[in-house]
């Protein structure tokens, strides 16, 4: 008898031990409910993102509402990504922190935002661009947010219209756009010391992407206010900058009416939108392409994005009621999905 409560004892106390043990059977984390999918932000009315799932057999809109039970706010403009995190900008002076698998909100950064536009990070710090008042031209900064704390530590006061952020190794890049005005720089922000440098492009500079060559690719617009008399138009281009010396490597300019707004960049080719035609440059080319890759079917596209041979574009419709994502096969250019996503749908990002 004293040999079986001793094996049982001895049993208990094995159990309690390996349930006690971190390391022994660890389960793992489940998969969060919008993991290995398709995000789709939309600008407003409300405010939203939908889940769309890679292999496109799942699809969620109003996926903050859902969880969370509470709306983002007005104008959404833009969701930048951090380890297990995304921050969802709002135009309205808020940026909310949520799990970017299960989008549980974890918190807010509000103080010190007046009008954020794009984030970008840096380790424990993000960069935030933001308008101010979009009727003075000179109050506009970029917010240095510490990410422990979410809060805004400092401000660095920039040109007209800050738009897209780009964080590359110790510098920070940004576009000016020229928000409700027209700009043509890009801000070079030093993280070690805050100081400041301006490279000059065309009119209107917004996308940015770095290439696989190293180099900085810039989609200018240009100007085209057809409305004015005498109407005015400056060309549209893509400009190339070296990022060790800020020097331009090439200025390929668009023919007049020609102004492309969406750009994306995937494996070596950057790709643009211009009049429903979608468009391939390599990055060794210097000259802009003459021809379609093919065409797509858009009343309204406004924001595009590739991933995995395949193309995806919202299409904003009217501009009020629910926009769709459609997807084409880029070798094909045959259209093979589409999706009803939120209102004025802008951005599409790949969890």
């Amino acid at each position: 008898m004293k040999k079986i409560i001793y094996s049982i004892v001895t049993l208990s106390l094995l159990v309690f031990s390996c349930s006690n043990d971190d390391d022994a059977f660890t389960q793992p984390e489940p998969l969060g409910a919008y993991e290995n999918g398709i995000l789709v932000s939309a600008e407003g009315g409300p405010s939203s993102i939908s889940y769309i799932s890679n292999d496109f057999s799942e699809t969620e809109n109003q996926v903050y509402f859902n969880v969370n039970n509470e709306n983002l706010g007005v104008y959404l403009q833009s969701v930048g990504f951090n380890g297990d995190k995304a921050y969802v900008v709002v135009d309205a002076g808020t940026i909310t922190v949520v799990n970017r698998y299960t989008f549980e909100k974890l918190g807010t950064i509000e103080t010190g935002l007046t009008l954020p536009r794009y984030i970008a990070f840096n380790g424990t710090t993000a960069y935030v661009s933001d308008w101010a008042d979009p009727y003075d031209a000179t109050d506009d900064y970029i917010a240095v947010v510490d990410l422990t704390s979410n809060s805004v530590i400092s401000t660095i006061a920039v040109a007209e219209g800050p738009e897209q952020v780009l964080v590359n190794e110790d510098k920070v890049y940004v576009s000016h756009k020229g928000g409700y005005s027209v700009n043509n720089v890009i801000s070079v922000i030093n993280t070690l010391d805050s100081s400041l440098e301006t490279i000059t492009v065309n009119d209107a500079p917004d996308e940015l992407f770095i290439d696989n060559q190293g180099h900085l690719t810039v989609l200018s617009s240009g100007v085209n206010e057809y409305w004015l008399t005498p109407p005015v138009e400056t060309l549209a281009s893509i400009t190339r900058i070296d990022l060790n010396d800020n020097s331009i490597i090439s200025n390929i300019e668009f023919p007049e009416g020609q102004h492309p707004g969406l750009m994306t960049y995937n494996d070596g080719n950057t790709y643009y939108i211009l009049n429903n035609g979608l468009y391939s440059l390599s990055d060794t080319e210097t000259s802009l392409p003459t021809t379609t890759l093919f065409d797509i079917t858009a009343t309204s596209a406004y924001g595009m994005a590739v991933k995995n041979n395949l193309l995806y574009v919202t299409d904003a419709g009217n501009f009020s009621g629910n926009s769709t994502l459609k997807v084409y096969d880029l070798s094909s250019g045959s259209e093979t999905n589409s999706f009803d996503v939120g209102v004025i749908a802008s951005k599409v990002y790949f969890n």
